[in-house]
């Protein structure tokens, strides 16, 4: 009687396992399928690892044309290959976005019209996203600072030998050009579609600051 009792609680016991095991797998089964969709993980730039990126960069994107979009128009930009570093800087920041929702925030009338920046706490944001860095000057390879050509300008901090702040940039209004600045800031590209927007844009309103009256926004993306 006792063996009995043994064999029938062991079978029991074994039958209760085998069930558990089968409301285990189909519990599994049926648990719905959550997608996740995790935020991609980019690297922060700083002055150390900033020139190796760009460096690796520039070599996989080869995109060379952007178009700057206003109210007042659109501006199309093609970047010179041969400062590869400026040209891939830009083509990143504009793949990441950055310049979206950012302004002309600074005009001088006869001269240059600047962008890049703003005051909004979601451009500072980006910025603390993607890192803080300079970049070297490149101004060696035969471009000028001719009317219409996009340059960058070097950053406000105590800077001896004018790295470049890559978060801006200025488009030359004046005419033939600004041959002054030569040397100091590099030159990365130039509009081949858009002169009269720069025109419209370096026309407007500003204060004491040189900033316009009224937000200049601007969309930055690639052009085929």
């Amino acid at each position: 009687m006792g063996l009995f009792l043994l064999v029938q609680c062991s079978s029991k016991k074994k039958e209760s396992q085998s069930i558990k095991k089968v409301v285990q797998q189909e519990q599994h089964l049926e648990q719905p399928k959550v997608e996740v969709n995790p935020k991609e993980d980019f690297l922060v730039l700083n002055d150390k690892n900033a020139i190796p990126f760009f460096f690796d960069y520039q070599k996989e994107n080869l995109e060379d044309k952007v178009r700057i979009s206003t109210r007042f128009g659109n501006i199309d930009i093609k970047l010179y290959k041969n400062t590869p570093y400026h040209r891939s800087n830009f083509i990143y920041l504009t793949k990441r976005g950055y310049f979206n929702n950012t302004t002309f925030h600074r005009v001088v009338p006869g001269f240059i019209i600047q962008g890049g920046n703003s005051d909004r706490l979601e451009t500072s944001r980006k910025r603390g996203e993607i890192g803080k860095y300079l970049l070297p000057p490149d101004t060696r390879k035969g471009h000028k600072h001719h009317r219409g050509v996009i340059s960058m300008p070097s950053s406000e901090i105590e800077n001896p030998y004018k790295l470049a702040s890559p978060y801006e940039f200025f488009i030359v209004q004046q005419s033939p050009g600004a041959y002054h600045l030569d040397g100091s800031y590099t030159v990365f590209g130039e509009v081949i579609k858009g002169m009269e927007v720069v025109d419209k844009i370096n026309k407007q309103t500003i204060d004491d600051r040189e900033t316009p009256l009224t937000n200049i926004f601007m969309e930055v993306s690639l052009l085929e």
